[in-house]
């Protein structure tokens, strides 16, 4: 009987939880079906009540209201180039920033730590006026180079990298490499990057929508059409008089689309580095 009893209890236990999990799942994709539905009705249907709950006919004429009004494929482009480069940046400098606090000891190592997690408090906000002084000097304005270069070093990619060295990297094996006559590049290269991926995948994905997403420093330094990242454009769809609603969330739609693909690509991995930790004895 007590056999039968736990059995149900397990079974209701699973059956409750699944039950979150459809419905977590359901309200974190419905935004992005609704703006499907949007992007796929004209403005009568947009605004009708009720309002249209399934995918309409004018998926084609909205989008191609899009790519006549914005270069929409030009500025993907360059947000494509400005998040990949960026992110490949961030995971190379991070995670040997990332490496040396976990592996090295070197004087002044806790104070710079320390340091660098107190920035991730300071509103990005503040350091507009100063980065901006400093792309002018450079004459940079317009220039992609003024988004990437700013966004190379990240201080919560520093933190991530190092928390994650220092739990998955054994000691004994930096020790062992450096026996060997291994330079501290190459005990990096060889023997922390393998093992570090997981955290990679993680990283890039919080990078890479961190910069796909960025709007207002992208604003701030880029003033022509053709070096406008995607963020950028799409404000170029807002008219102050006559609002076409599908038009826009078909931009809006379809300038999404790169990160659902980044995040399916690199989901596994991103799971695997979130439970690293829960199958250690």
């Amino acid at each position: 009987m007590s056999t039968i009893s736990q059995t149900k209890k397990n079974t209701v236990s699973k059956l409750f939880l699944y039950t979150l999990l459809t419905i977590a799942a359901f309200l974190s994709i419905f935004p992005f079906y609704w703006m499907f539905v949007m992007a796929t009705n004209d403005n009568s249907a947009i605004n009708s009540l009720p309002p249209a709950y399934i995918p309409g006919s004018e998926l084609v004429t909205n989008f191609t209201n899009v790519i006549n009004t914005i270069d929409f494929f030009g500025a993907m482009w360059n947000s494509v180039i400005v998040s990949v480069i960026t992110t490949i940046g961030v995971l190379f400098l991070c995670s040997l920033a990332g490496f040396a606090f976990a592996k090295f000891q070197f004087k002044g190592k806790n104070f710079l730590f320390v340091a660098i997690l107190v920035t991730m408090m300071i509103p990005p906000q503040l350091g507009l006026i100063p980065q901006y002084y400093i792309i002018t000097q450079l004459d940079w304005l317009n220039d992609l180079k003024a988004i990437i270069v700013p966004g190379l070093i990240d201080a919560f990619g520093i933190f991530w990298m190092r928390q994650y060295i220092s739990s998955n990297v054994p000691d004994e094996l930096v020790d062992a490499a450096k026996i060997d006559g291994c330079s501290n590049f190459r005990v990096y290269w060889n023997i922390a990057v393998p093992v570090i991926i997981p955290a990679f995948a993680t990283l890039a994905i919080i990078k890479f929508m961190y910069i796909w997403n960025d709007f207002l420093w992208p604003l701030v330094v880029l003033r022509d059409e053709p070096s406008f990242t995607i963020q950028v454009a799409l404000r170029g769809l807002i008219d102050n008089y006559v609002r076409d609603n599908g038009m826009i969330l078909s931009g809006t739609f379809w300038a999404t689309v790169p990160l659902i693909i980044v995040f399916l690509l690199l989901n596994r991995l991103f799971i695997q580095s979130l439970t690293e930790g829960a199958v250690k004895s």
